[in-house]
């Protein structure tokens, strides 16, 4: 029997693995889908360091962190508006506030059924859609087009045995809202055979429960109370709660927050958010963490879970006392606008990326649409995030963003606080609309707390003028 050289054996098995190596790629491309399935998952007021794979000290959220490990993690997400209603509308149809027209938290229902979407895009495209939980523009819980499948809820909803409007017949359900909200997801998914389809996860958690009148405003907004799940309620208990450095902030040079409201006491330490406040938002966000875990076990039974795009976020941030701040949200301090972003889509994204580029909420719908092939006609003031989601790093990519607010009724502090701001990666400017000479500027990079003004420092006089200038840029585009 002849015998090979053992060099030709070694070299004849290094090309047979290479073939297979290279045939699986193939097969592994075409498994790939086209139009994959789409999650999203909403959590209200969620700040961008309260889950674990933030960094959070004692908050246990397993089933939020596998997104990340398994996908990739935004370490610069902003929301665009820090308001619920706005924001909501931004992330859903790709615009501005100045742009789409819900400008606040006032009962804006009739406007938002006119709203262009994402999902109405996917629909055409031949996704089935469905949104389940708050809405919240307005009070008005019927069915907003585009959607196939609709459950919601009227105006804020409420944290225990909801009144749900399913598809139409409203049925009150008893339990824990979040619970609730997680069966009906899983419904859905159960339900749904071979198509592709978009499901919109927006949480009434980590909402207060508030009292709200006809018109979509809040009556006594310092009576807000967060409230878990039975199961949850002692969670947490014995851990101490994290502060940031600006809690003890001065409000040296924040003339707007330093303003004498009647009936308010001056912002201090004392006005801030307390430790058992905190906790029980931490306690209520368990159960949103049990429900990515029992989505996601469910998609993986059905072999449907790498082949879905799995987006968690929030839509924006809350106060934990930092300038003295509590209920007060809106304001574009860090913890107020910076959130959570967290993709997972194993044929396209490598476990574990990181991503530093700036992400807003205007970019959501664009990149649904890119992961979806989907072409439209609609314009965006967001892009697609599809770029930073395969590990490129284009050259053009934004290095400022806009962030805007409109004055209402609800705060008494934050009364003529409009606003428009402009974040870089080193500065943010922050331009009232009604406040004259208060004006304020943060090296963000060397002041990460806020807490220097350097709005009146003539070393910053011409940093100013740039930032006006891509103040001014950022609204006309």
């Amino acid at each position: 029997m002849k015998r090979f050289p053992r060099f030709v054996m070694l070299q004849a098995l290094v090309w047979c693995v290479l073939i297979v190596c290279s045939t699986l790629n193939v097969v592994s491309a075409k498994e790939a889908p086209t139009q994959p399935n789409m999650v999203v998952v909403l959590v209200d007021d969620l700040r961008w360091d309260e889950i674990g794979c933030m960094g959070h000290p004692f908050v246990r959220t397993p089933h939020i962190d596998r997104i990340s490990r398994e996908g990739a993690r935004f370490r610069n997400a902003f929301c665009s508006t820090p308001l619920c209603s706005p924001v909501r509308a931004c992330l859903l149809t790709g615009r501005y506030t100045h742009n789409h027209g819900i400008f606040d938290n006032i009962n804006r229902s009739e406007h938002s059924h006119t709203l262009k979407t994402f999902p109405q895009e996917l629909r055409k495209a031949g996704y089935a859609t469905a949104y389940v939980g708050k809405w919240h523009m307005g009070n008005d819980d019927t069915a907003r087009p585009g959607f196939d499948h609709w459950v919601s809820m009227k105006g804020q909803g409420t944290s225990f045995d909801p009144t749900l409007n399913i598809n139409g017949k409203r049925i009150q359900i008893k339990g824990h809202t979040t619970d609730v909200l997680n069966q009906k997801v899983n419904e859905f998914v159960k339900a749904q055979g071979e198509t592709p389809f978009c499901l919109y996860i927006a949480h009434k958690a980590l909402h207060p429960e508030l009292t709200q009148r006809d018109d979509g405003s809040i009556t006594d907004p310092s009576a807000a109370k967060f409230m878990p799940a039975k199961r949850h309620e002692k969670l947490y208990s014995d851990d101490a709660i994290p502060r940031r450095l600006n809690v003890v902030d001065t409000l040296e040079g924040k003339r707007a927050l330093k303003r004498s409201v009647a009936g308010l006491p001056p912002l201090s330490q004392k006005t801030g958010t307390s430790d058992e406040v905190i906790r029980d938002r931490l306690r209520m966000l368990a159960g949103i963490d049990e429900g990515v875990g029992s989505l996601c076990k469910l998609l993986e039974s059905q072999g449907k879970l790498d082949d879905t795009v799995f987006v968690f976020t929030s839509d924006h941030g809350y106060w934990y006392g930092e300038h003295g701040l509590s209920v007060e949200r809106r304001l574009p301090y860090e913890e107020g606008i910076r959130v959570p972003l967290l993709v997972r889509y194993p044929p396209l994204i490598k476990a574990g990326t990181l991503i530093d580029e700036f992400a807003v909420s205007v970019d959501l719908a664009p990149t649904m649409l890119d992961l979806a092939h989907v072409k439209t006609d609609q314009t965006y003031d967001g892009r697609s995030l599809v770029p930073l989601l395969k590990g490129e790093h284009p050259a053009d990519w934004r290095q400022s963003f806009l962030v805007e607010y409109n004055s209402d009724t609800v705060f008494p502090r934050l009364v003529k606080m409009g606003y428009t701001a402009v974040r870089t990666p080193r500065w943010k400017y922050i331009q009232f609309n009604e406040l004259d000479g208060m004006n304020e500027l943060y090296d963000v990079q060397h002041d990460p707390y806020e807490m220097q003004n350097l709005i009146n420092d003539p070393a910053a006089k011409e940093t100013v003028k740039q930032l006006q200038a891509e103040l001014k840029q950022l609204m006309k585009d």
